[in-house]
Protein backbone atom coordinates (compact mmCIF):
# COMPACT_ATOMS: atom_id res chain seq x y z
CA UNK A 1 0.00 0.00 0.00
CA UNK A 2 0.95 3.43 -1.24
CA UNK A 3 2.46 5.95 2.04
CA UNK A 4 1.23 8.63 0.33
CA UNK A 5 -1.66 10.85 1.81
CA UNK A 6 -4.87 10.50 -0.56
CA UNK A 7 -5.87 13.62 -2.25
CA UNK A 8 -8.99 15.09 -0.97
CA UNK A 9 -12.13 14.11 -2.49
CA UNK A 10 -13.23 15.92 -6.04
CA UNK A 11 -16.58 17.29 -5.91
CA UNK A 12 -19.62 15.67 -6.58
CA UNK A 13 -21.61 17.65 -8.92
CA UNK A 14 -24.50 15.04 -8.23
CA UNK A 15 -24.54 16.51 -5.40
CA UNK A 16 -24.98 19.86 -6.12
CA UNK A 17 -27.79 18.88 -8.75
CA UNK A 18 -29.41 16.62 -6.60
CA UNK A 19 -29.94 20.03 -4.07
CA UNK A 20 -30.43 22.58 -6.95
CA UNK A 21 -34.30 22.90 -6.66
CA UNK A 22 -34.35 23.15 -2.89
CA UNK A 23 -31.04 25.68 -3.08
CA UNK A 24 -33.28 27.58 -5.47
CA UNK A 25 -36.14 27.88 -2.73
CA UNK A 26 -34.03 28.88 -0.19
CA UNK A 27 -32.73 31.48 -2.38
CA UNK A 28 -35.37 32.82 -4.42
CA UNK A 29 -37.47 33.32 -0.66
CA UNK A 30 -34.42 35.13 0.77
CA UNK A 31 -34.37 37.56 -2.06
CA UNK A 32 -37.97 37.52 -3.99
CA UNK A 33 -36.17 37.79 -7.20
CA UNK A 34 -35.26 34.93 -9.55
CA UNK A 35 -32.80 36.80 -11.34
CA UNK A 36 -30.79 37.33 -8.23
CA UNK A 37 -30.87 33.71 -6.80
CA UNK A 38 -30.28 32.25 -10.00
CA UNK A 39 -27.05 34.21 -9.66
CA UNK A 40 -25.94 33.44 -5.92
CA UNK A 41 -27.16 29.20 -7.53
CA UNK A 42 -23.88 29.92 -10.02
CA UNK A 43 -21.83 31.26 -7.36
CA UNK A 44 -22.56 28.25 -5.22
CA UNK A 45 -22.06 25.90 -7.83
CA UNK A 46 -18.59 27.43 -8.75
CA UNK A 47 -17.41 27.19 -4.69
CA UNK A 48 -18.79 23.83 -4.50
CA UNK A 49 -16.98 22.69 -7.39
CA UNK A 50 -13.54 24.15 -6.33
CA UNK A 51 -14.33 22.96 -2.04
CA UNK A 52 -12.49 20.52 -0.56
CA UNK A 53 -15.10 17.75 0.76
CA UNK A 54 -13.30 15.57 2.89
CA UNK A 55 -14.88 17.16 6.06
CA UNK A 56 -17.96 17.29 4.58
CA UNK A 57 -20.58 15.00 5.80
CA UNK A 58 -24.00 16.52 5.00
CA UNK A 59 -23.65 18.53 1.41
CA UNK A 60 -26.84 20.04 1.67
CA UNK A 61 -26.16 21.76 4.81
CA UNK A 62 -23.15 22.97 3.25
CA UNK A 63 -24.59 24.32 0.43
CA UNK A 64 -27.59 25.65 2.24
CA UNK A 65 -24.56 27.78 4.60
CA UNK A 66 -23.12 28.73 1.24
CA UNK A 67 -26.08 29.98 -0.25
CA UNK A 68 -27.19 31.97 2.47
CA UNK A 69 -24.19 33.86 3.02
CA UNK A 70 -24.32 34.80 -0.34
CA UNK A 71 -27.96 35.72 -0.01
CA UNK A 72 -27.18 37.17 2.98
CA UNK A 73 -24.68 39.43 1.41
CA UNK A 74 -27.37 40.41 -1.24
CA UNK A 75 -29.62 41.69 1.12
CA UNK A 76 -28.58 44.74 2.18
CA UNK A 77 -27.28 46.13 -1.44
CA UNK A 78 -30.65 44.86 -2.65
CA UNK A 79 -32.49 46.76 0.04
CA UNK A 80 -30.69 49.93 -1.19
CA UNK A 81 -31.98 49.30 -4.84
CA UNK A 82 -35.07 48.64 -3.47
CA UNK A 83 -35.94 51.85 -1.73
CA UNK A 84 -34.87 53.77 -4.38
CA UNK A 85 -37.36 51.86 -7.00
CA UNK A 86 -40.14 53.80 -8.39
CA UNK A 87 -43.31 52.89 -7.08
CA UNK A 88 -43.95 49.59 -4.78
CA UNK A 89 -41.47 46.89 -5.13
CA UNK A 90 -42.91 43.62 -5.05
CA UNK A 91 -41.28 40.04 -5.63
CA UNK A 92 -40.67 38.01 -8.65
CA UNK A 93 -43.49 36.30 -9.21
CA UNK A 94 -43.85 32.48 -9.22
CA UNK A 95 -45.93 31.42 -12.01
CA UNK A 96 -47.08 27.72 -13.06
CA UNK A 97 -50.18 27.18 -15.41
CA UNK A 98 -49.51 23.56 -15.22
CA UNK A 99 -51.60 21.12 -12.54
CA UNK A 100 -51.34 21.85 -9.14
CA UNK A 101 -49.57 19.57 -6.27
CA UNK A 102 -50.97 16.62 -5.68
CA UNK A 103 -53.34 17.42 -2.59
CA UNK A 104 -55.03 20.45 -1.00
CA UNK A 105 -52.59 19.99 1.99
CA UNK A 106 -49.62 20.04 -0.27
CA UNK A 107 -51.05 22.80 -1.98
CA UNK A 108 -51.68 25.22 0.68
CA UNK A 109 -48.38 24.17 2.27
CA UNK A 110 -46.57 25.53 -0.80
CA UNK A 111 -48.31 28.55 -1.20
CA UNK A 112 -48.59 29.65 2.11
CA UNK A 113 -44.32 29.41 2.63
CA UNK A 114 -44.18 31.49 -0.72
CA UNK A 115 -47.19 33.31 -1.13
CA UNK A 116 -46.65 36.94 -2.31
CA UNK A 117 -48.91 38.47 0.87
CA UNK A 118 -45.27 36.81 2.89
CA UNK A 119 -42.46 37.35 0.14
CA UNK A 120 -43.76 41.22 0.23
CA UNK A 121 -44.13 41.71 4.26
CA UNK A 122 -40.20 40.47 4.58
CA UNK A 123 -39.20 42.61 2.78
CA UNK A 124 -39.37 44.47 6.40
CA UNK A 125 -36.90 42.70 7.76
CA UNK A 126 -33.45 43.35 8.57
CA UNK A 127 -31.24 40.61 6.10
CA UNK A 128 -30.22 38.45 9.72
CA UNK A 129 -34.04 38.79 10.56
CA UNK A 130 -34.85 37.33 7.15
CA UNK A 131 -32.47 34.60 7.17
CA UNK A 132 -33.25 33.07 10.39
CA UNK A 133 -36.84 33.31 9.64
CA UNK A 134 -36.59 31.95 6.56
CA UNK A 135 -34.57 28.69 7.10
CA UNK A 136 -36.26 28.57 10.93
CA UNK A 137 -39.50 28.76 9.88
CA UNK A 138 -40.06 28.15 6.44
CA UNK A 139 -37.10 25.19 5.92
CA UNK A 140 -36.91 24.12 9.64
CA UNK A 141 -33.42 24.21 9.87
CA UNK A 142 -32.06 24.04 13.54
CA UNK A 143 -31.21 27.37 15.61
CA UNK A 144 -27.37 25.57 16.06
CA UNK A 145 -27.36 25.31 12.29
CA UNK A 146 -28.31 28.80 11.56
CA UNK A 147 -26.66 30.65 14.48
CA UNK A 148 -22.78 28.66 12.12
CA UNK A 149 -24.44 30.33 9.31
CA UNK A 150 -24.72 34.02 10.46
CA UNK A 151 -22.01 33.61 12.79
CA UNK A 152 -24.07 34.25 15.80
CA UNK A 153 -24.96 32.53 18.89
CA UNK A 154 -27.98 30.22 18.90
CA UNK A 155 -29.91 32.09 21.57
CA UNK A 156 -29.24 35.47 19.43
CA UNK A 157 -30.54 33.47 16.62
CA UNK A 158 -33.47 32.20 18.41
CA UNK A 159 -34.11 35.93 19.24
CA UNK A 160 -33.84 37.06 15.44
CA UNK A 161 -36.94 34.35 14.41
CA UNK A 162 -38.67 35.24 16.98
CA UNK A 163 -38.48 39.32 16.18
CA UNK A 164 -38.92 38.05 12.45
CA UNK A 165 -42.03 36.21 13.21
CA UNK A 166 -43.65 39.14 15.53
CA UNK A 167 -42.86 41.58 12.45
CA UNK A 168 -44.07 39.59 10.01
CA UNK A 169 -47.24 39.00 12.05
CA UNK A 170 -47.73 43.18 12.81
CA UNK A 171 -46.70 43.78 8.70
CA UNK A 172 -50.07 43.16 7.89
CA UNK A 173 -50.08 39.45 6.89
CA UNK A 174 -53.71 38.08 6.92
CA UNK A 175 -55.57 34.76 7.59
CA UNK A 176 -56.04 32.67 4.47
CA UNK A 177 -58.74 31.03 2.73
CA UNK A 178 -58.51 27.29 1.88
CA UNK A 179 -57.59 26.56 -1.35
CA UNK A 180 -60.93 25.83 -3.32
CA UNK A 181 -62.42 29.01 -1.74
CA UNK A 182 -59.42 30.87 -2.70
CA UNK A 183 -59.62 29.99 -5.94
CA UNK A 184 -63.76 30.64 -6.45
CA UNK A 185 -62.77 34.30 -5.03
CA UNK A 186 -60.25 35.11 -7.64
CA UNK A 187 -62.62 32.91 -10.77
CA UNK A 188 -65.64 35.87 -9.33
CA UNK A 189 -63.14 38.41 -9.59
CA UNK A 190 -61.99 37.33 -13.08
CA UNK A 191 -65.69 37.44 -14.30
CA UNK A 192 -66.82 40.82 -12.82
CA UNK A 193 -63.91 42.14 -14.48
CA UNK A 194 -64.48 40.82 -17.80
CA UNK A 195 -68.08 42.04 -17.41
CA UNK A 196 -67.17 44.88 -16.00
CA UNK A 197 -69.13 44.75 -13.15
CA UNK A 198 -68.70 47.02 -10.19
CA UNK A 199 -70.92 45.46 -8.29
CA UNK A 200 -69.62 42.00 -8.77
CA UNK A 201 -66.11 43.13 -7.54
CA UNK A 202 -67.92 44.68 -4.52
CA UNK A 203 -68.84 41.83 -3.77
CA UNK A 204 -65.72 39.62 -3.67
CA UNK A 205 -63.34 42.40 -2.52
CA UNK A 206 -62.87 42.57 1.62
CA UNK A 207 -64.09 46.45 2.76
CA UNK A 208 -60.47 47.00 3.71
CA UNK A 209 -58.77 45.51 0.55
CA UNK A 210 -55.31 46.75 -0.59
CA UNK A 211 -54.06 46.95 -4.02
CA UNK A 212 -50.37 46.60 -4.71
CA UNK A 213 -48.59 47.49 -8.09
CA UNK A 214 -45.57 47.02 -9.69
CA UNK A 215 -44.60 48.21 -12.98
CA UNK A 216 -40.95 49.47 -12.02
CA UNK A 217 -41.21 52.74 -13.99
CA UNK A 218 -41.67 51.07 -16.94
CA UNK A 219 -45.21 50.38 -17.39
CA UNK A 220 -47.70 52.89 -15.77
CA UNK A 221 -49.21 51.21 -12.48
CA UNK A 222 -50.37 52.76 -8.96
CA UNK A 223 -47.34 53.97 -7.10
CA UNK A 224 -48.75 53.55 -3.79
CA UNK A 225 -51.07 50.95 -2.69
CA UNK A 226 -54.66 51.55 -2.80
CA UNK A 227 -56.65 50.82 -0.29
CA UNK A 228 -60.80 50.48 -0.14
CA UNK A 229 -63.09 48.09 -1.66
CA UNK A 230 -64.62 51.45 -3.45
CA UNK A 231 -61.51 52.65 -4.61
CA UNK A 232 -59.84 49.23 -5.96
CA UNK A 233 -62.82 48.58 -7.68
CA UNK A 234 -63.10 51.64 -9.46
CA UNK A 235 -59.18 51.38 -10.09
CA UNK A 236 -60.09 47.84 -11.94
CA UNK A 237 -62.28 49.25 -13.88
CA UNK A 238 -60.59 52.02 -14.90
CA UNK A 239 -57.77 49.51 -16.22
CA UNK A 240 -59.82 47.35 -17.81
CA UNK A 241 -61.23 50.57 -20.18
CA UNK A 242 -58.12 52.10 -20.73
CA UNK A 243 -55.54 49.38 -21.40
CA UNK A 244 -58.08 45.67 -21.99
CA UNK A 245 -58.21 45.52 -25.49
CA UNK A 246 -60.55 43.10 -27.51
CA UNK A 247 -57.09 40.45 -28.14
CA UNK A 248 -56.80 40.62 -23.95
CA UNK A 249 -57.31 37.19 -22.49
CA UNK A 250 -57.45 36.67 -18.71
CA UNK A 251 -55.61 33.15 -17.71
CA UNK A 252 -56.36 31.26 -14.75
CA UNK A 253 -52.56 30.30 -12.86
CA UNK A 254 -50.79 29.53 -10.08
CA UNK A 255 -49.47 32.49 -8.96
CA UNK A 256 -46.50 31.86 -5.95
CA UNK A 257 -48.53 28.50 -4.69
CA UNK A 258 -52.14 29.73 -4.97
CA UNK A 259 -54.72 30.70 -7.64
CA UNK A 260 -54.27 33.82 -9.47
CA UNK A 261 -54.52 35.75 -13.20
CA UNK A 262 -52.38 36.27 -16.21
CA UNK A 263 -53.06 38.46 -18.33
CA UNK A 264 -51.59 38.04 -22.10
CA UNK A 265 -51.88 38.67 -25.46
CA UNK A 266 -54.39 36.16 -27.67
CA UNK A 267 -52.65 36.35 -30.80
CA UNK A 268 -48.68 36.06 -29.27
CA UNK A 269 -49.52 34.21 -26.05
CA UNK A 270 -47.49 37.71 -24.83
CA UNK A 271 -47.62 37.76 -20.66
CA UNK A 272 -48.37 41.47 -19.88
CA UNK A 273 -49.42 41.08 -16.49
CA UNK A 274 -49.78 38.52 -13.24
CA UNK A 275 -51.98 39.20 -10.37
CA UNK A 276 -51.64 37.28 -6.77
CA UNK A 277 -54.47 37.11 -4.41
CA UNK A 278 -54.25 36.80 -0.68
CA UNK A 279 -57.92 35.55 0.31
CA UNK A 280 -59.45 35.27 4.00
CA UNK A 281 -61.69 32.88 5.41
CA UNK A 282 -65.81 33.69 3.84
CA UNK A 283 -63.84 34.15 0.47
CA UNK A 284 -62.97 37.91 0.15
CA UNK A 285 -60.38 39.06 -1.51
CA UNK A 286 -58.05 41.27 0.82
CA UNK A 287 -55.06 42.04 -0.83
CA UNK A 288 -54.38 41.87 -4.98
CA UNK A 289 -50.51 41.91 -6.10
CA UNK A 290 -49.98 43.26 -9.69
CA UNK A 291 -46.65 42.63 -11.67
CA UNK A 292 -46.65 44.42 -14.79
CA UNK A 293 -42.54 45.51 -14.82
CA UNK A 294 -41.98 43.74 -17.98
CA UNK A 295 -38.33 42.76 -16.41
CA UNK A 296 -40.59 40.59 -13.81
CA UNK A 297 -42.83 38.29 -16.55
CA UNK A 298 -39.97 37.34 -18.60
CA UNK A 299 -39.52 33.91 -16.77
CA UNK A 300 -43.25 33.36 -16.66
CA UNK A 301 -43.95 30.87 -19.67
CA UNK A 302 -46.08 32.82 -22.17
CA UNK A 303 -49.40 30.78 -22.45
CA UNK A 304 -49.89 28.56 -25.23
CA UNK A 305 -51.63 29.94 -28.27
CA UNK A 306 -53.93 27.35 -30.46
CA UNK A 307 -54.72 28.25 -34.30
Amino acid sequence: MSDQPSAPAAPDPDAFEANRRYLGSVAYRLLGSFTDAEDVLQEAWLRWQSADRTDVADPRAFLTTVVTRLCYDQLGSARARRESYFGEWLPEPSVSTTAAPASPAELAELGESVSMALLTVLEQLTPAERAAFVLHDVFAVGFDEIAATLDRSPDATRQLASRARRRVKEGGRRSTADPAEHRQAVEAFAAATARGDILGLMNVLDPDVVWHADGGGIVRAAARPVFGADKVARLVLGLVAKWLTPDTRIASALVNGLPGLIFHSAGTGAVDGVVGFNVSPGGRITDAYVVVNPEKLARVTPVTVTS
